[in-house]
């Protein structure tokens, strides 16, 4: 049987990679459904590819253009609303949620509440709202399967563990475009600079994240929703090569990681064919000829995101949603060219310090909450 699947986001770096996957196995998977931005052109070609049942765009005037080049019997989405239908519509086994930000929750929570398996690409989704999304899963028997890599590895080295003999889990971090400079180099990198990520090929945002280590914060917190497990049971090392995904140690202190190049097809794979494995369209580890692997120590003072991830998450409730949004915010505002790279920081930590942090916020407070950590994060 061929597995159904929307993709939210296919027209971003991990939305083209799934759908390269699924074309390199075609006769395995049909495309239920499509849901982009306002790259209208690229998911015209997507759509005339994978032929979906249906899409999503960003407006109603996006809808209508689109219309014009769809068959009519193709459903045509558009806006928020739009983005919550088409996750919890149609017949898709899975739904693959790689929109960037936290604009991807309320349609992975309608694609829970609709049964519907999450490939889960959108860390944001389980920072901001974790103890709602896990909670909702284990209620209506859905499996969130993570598609970062480093989720991913942990999960793999999971299977068939027992979570109780887990005694830490380890994330590894390649440090990113300025991993070798000083403090004092970073104040005056330009945004060129910091999208030359030295292993990955991945999308704006996440590219200044990883430069920053917000990316790392958002996977720790991620991390202790995924795996149920203690911020203090949670660790992050630099690993330059980005060989080694990451980690577990267990209660007998044998360590199980996970190896591969740094090529994300291969995580959304595996969360697309799960618990089997398929022939994938990359690259093979040979260790010989990759030689050494390096690690240092995650320096918070040099990385300060990290210690702002740890003190949210412990915080927990409204706190990781203010972390998360503040640092949207700052990325964009430094792509933007209107704040330095330094400032990044300094705008999430003014921002959680005006917070009075909410405990067990539903899902309007969360919604609240992110509005005003936004607006916050204009003006400081």
């Amino acid at each position: 049987m061929t597995k159904k699947v929307t993709v939210l986001g296919s027209t971003g770096s991990i939305g083209t990679q799934t759908l390269d996957v699924i074309a390199n196995d075609r006769e395995q998977y049909e495309i239920e459904g499509l849901a982009v931005g306002n790259n209208i052109a690229l998911l015209l070609e997507q759509a005339k590819q994978f032929q979906p049942k249906q899409v999503c765009v960003a407006t109603k005037e996006a809808a209508e253009e689109v219309k014009l080049h769809l068959p009519a019997s193709t459903k045509v989405y558009y806006g928020e609303q739009g983005l919550i239908e088409i996750a919890a519509d149609g017949q898709a086994d899975m739904v693959v949620t790689a929109i960037v930000g936290s604009r991807g929750l309320g349609a992975t929570l309608a694609a829970i509440r609709a049964g519907k398996a999450v490939g889960l690409a959108n860390k944001e989704t389980l920072v901001t709202a974790g103890h709602l999304v896990m909670s909702l899963a284990q209620e209506r028997g859905v499996s969130v399967l993570p598609i970062d890599s480093e989720h991913s590895a942990i999960f793999q080295c999971l299977n068939g563990e027992s979570r109780s003999s887990i005694k830490r889990i380890t994330l590894t971090a390649s440090g990113g475009s300025f991993r070798d400079r000083t403090r004092d180099e970073l104040a005056h990198v330009t945004v060129e600079q910091a999208l030359k990520h030295p292993n990955w090929s991945m999308g704006a945002k996440i590219t200044i994240d990883s430069a920053t280590m917000a990316n790392k914060g958002l996977e720790v917190i991620e991390a202790r929703w995924l795996y149920d497990i203690d911020y203090d049971d949670i660790g992050v090392v630099i690993h330059p090569e980005s060989i080694i995904h990451s980690y577990v140690e267990f209660e007998d202190h044998s360590v199980m990681a996970q190896l591969g190049l740094p090529d994300m097809r291969v995580p959304i794979q595996y969360a697309l064919t799960y618990p089997a494995r398929r022939p994938t369209p990359t690259g093979r580890l040979d260790l010989v000829k990759q030689g050494t692997l390096n690690f240092r120590e995650m320096d918070e003072e040099r990385y300060p995101m990290m210690k702002l991830a740890y003190a949210a998450g412990r915080a927990a409730g409204t706190a990781t949603t203010v972390f998360n949004a503040a640092n949207e915010v700052a990325v964009a505002r430094f792509l933007r060219g209107e704040i330095g790279f330094l400032d990044i920081e300094r705008v999430v930590e003014s921002v959680l310090e005006k917070h009075q942090t909410l405990t067990n916020p539903d899902e309007q407070t969360i919604a609240e909450t992110d509005q005003w950590a936004r607006q916050q994060s204009e003006v400081v």
